[in-house]
């Protein structure tokens, strides 16, 4: 059996760290509109309740994600795992607005 080609270990960590800023950021950001949309929504506070609260947890999220990008097995699953939580945010955030 043939090995499986990898790329070098220098652009699997490129990558993860790319995931981990780039996308991170961007999960964070689309989990902070979808959170403030949906906390008023919900009828937990006010409009500017749910902002200030969805910013704060948008921080815990962006850390968490960045984790996960190096705990992932590959630098594929970390990118796939933050596009399906982003699309899944964005999706809340647009049916919501």
């Amino acid at each position: 059996m043939k090995p499986r080609a990898t790329a070098t270990p220098w652009a699997a960590i490129a990558s993860r760290v790319l995931a981990a800023l780039l996308g991170g950021y961007a999960l964070a950001a689309l989990a902070a509109s979808a959170l403030a949309l949906a906390l008023p929504w919900l009828g937990l506070g006010t409009r500017a309740e749910g902002v200030q609260s969805a910013s704060l947890l948008g921080f815990a999220l962006y850390t968490g994600a960045a984790t996960w990008c190096f705990a992932a097995r590959s630098a594929l699953r970390a990118w796939l795992g933050l596009a399906g939580a982003g699309l899944a945010c964005g999706a809340v955030a647009v049916l919501l607005r």
